[in-house]
């Protein structure tokens, strides 16, 4: 891959809406705590109130017995689990686009579209995992996927509960607990063949699983969330960034997290932002750098109505850039621009089902050169604009087993309605609209 496409790839061909988050709902936790996935999720992966405070405790709690070790001092030194720390994924999927890509057959399958191995839950009394390696069909291939080690503990502060901990992870706002932001928020999994947005934000996944970063976080009087974590590059394929590297962070890129959660009435409120800071070198370790600056807002709200459940998620993200270095390369023709994007889902659970409704958009600054005409992804106005909305009814004939029909609807894409990628073809944003259909097993 050329550092021109590489660059490319990382934030502005990335699919917003149509990328396939990992999966948060992993079997061995519900077996490490004796219960069924509804103990931890409203419909999976969404956490309910126990799962955020499962995670937020280091994925540590256990209701089985520990094979215990003690040293010659008679103090504890093993603590291993009887059970195994082993899930499995399976996703198979149908793909019809409202017009063929171009020399592609449309309503094309996918089996498997994914599947994934998982290694996630307690391994000492302190110490916590979740580590995903999952094959992806479209490109066959198989790979680390989202990972992350937590150690956790609690005490006081001020009289009110404080939990704490470190994480080691791969991924920027993988140690969420909110269905609201990047990783784990709608759509939870998506067509992997399907064309997509051509913009998105550094902090929407672009750095996933290219880096590693070190944070702590704590949640006071379980109210007010606090994270911090630094990232390095960690690529994989070469012991060090190098010459040859592309889309190396210099020094460190930290990102940030503050949320306030709070019991409103009958409903549950989550209120936070997040943002991330970065600087990244397209080709080498040295010369110029583009910067990235996201600042975002998001929120949760949860209110059971009967024997039903609402749950809303809305976030906005701003990202100023500074490509100094995309310009010198000749692959933007601005120095400074920006993008903002909006997502907004609203679900209904009942029962056995779930039925959910998103919107989402994002705009930008123009850069004829940055968004270039071309076949499906390209842009004849040099703009990112697009938005549309999501449809999907899912059901759960067993809680581990979920079957999915998904529509996505655009009313602009990478810039227009009509003929937005200025080609021949004359390609309308409703061209993309993609109905897709999810078999998806966890065991």
């Amino acid at each position: 891959m050329t550092f021109r496409s590489a660059l490319a790839l990382l934030c502005f061909v990335v699919p917003v809406v149509l990328h396939a988050p990992s999966a948060q709902a992993v079997p061995s936790y519900a077996r490490q705590m004796n219960m069924d996935c509804s103990g931890c999720h409203t419909h999976f992966p969404q956490l309910n109130a126990f799962g955020r405070q499962f995670k937020l405790g280091g994925y540590t709690l256990t209701a089985q017995p520990q094979i215990e070790g003690t040293d010659r001092k008679g103090g504890n030194d093993l603590s291993l689990p009887s059970t195994t720390a082993l899930g499995l994924m399976f996703q198979g999927s149908y793909t019809s686009i409202s017009k063929s890509l171009p020399d592609t057959q449309n309503n094309s399958l996918q089996f498997p579209q994914e599947v994934s191995l998982f290694f996630a839950g307690r391994l000492t009394p302190r110490i916590g995992t979740f580590v995903q390696m999952t094959y992806d069909g479209a490109e066959d291939k198989f790979g680390i996927d989202n990972t992350e080690f937590r150690y956790a503990d609690a005490t006081t502060l001020g009289g009110r509960s404080l939990v704490y901990g470190l994480t080691l992870n791969n991924n920027p706002s993988i140690e969420d607990l909110w269905n609201s932001t990047p990783v784990w928020g709608f759509p939870y999994t998506s067509s992997g063949i399907a064309p997509g947005p051509g913009a998105s934000a550094l902090v929407q996944e672009n750095l996933g699983q290219t880096v590693a970063g070190l944070g702590a976080y704590g949640m006071w009087d379980n109210t007010w969330y606090g994270a911090v974590t630094l990232y390095r590059s960690a690529q994989l394929g070469s012991a060090a960034p190098n010459a040859g590297s592309e889309n190396t962070i210099e020094n460190i890129a930290p990102y940030w997290r503050l949320a306030w959660q709070h019991q409103v009435g009958q409903g549950y409120l989550e209120i936070g932002t997040y943002g991330l800071f970065a600087r990244l070198y397209p080709e080498g370790i040295t010369g110029l750098t583009d910067r990235y600056t996201d600042f975002a807002g998001d929120f949760q709200y949860e209110r059971p109505i009967g024997e039903n459940l609402l749950t809303l998620h809305g976030s906005y993200i701003h990202e100023q850039r500074k490509l100094d270095a995309s310009v010198d390369l000749g692959i933007a023709e601005r120095v400074s621009n920006h993008l903002d994007t909006w997502h907004l889902d609203g679900s209904w659970l009942m029962g056995r089902w779930q039925f959910t409704g998103g919107y989402f958009a994002s705009s930008g600054g123009q850069d004829a050169t940055l968004f270039a005409p071309g076949d499906v992804d390209g842009s004849a106005s040099g703009k990112p604009d697009s938005t549309g909305y999501i449809a999907q009814a899912s059901y759960a004939p067993w809680r581990n087993v979920q079957l999915q029909t998904q529509f996505i609807g655009y009313t602009k894409f990478n810039g227009g309605s009509s003929n937005y990628d200025g080609q021949g073809q004359g390609r309308s944003a409703s061209d993309n609209n993609t109905l897709y259909a999810l078999a998806w097993f966890v065991w």
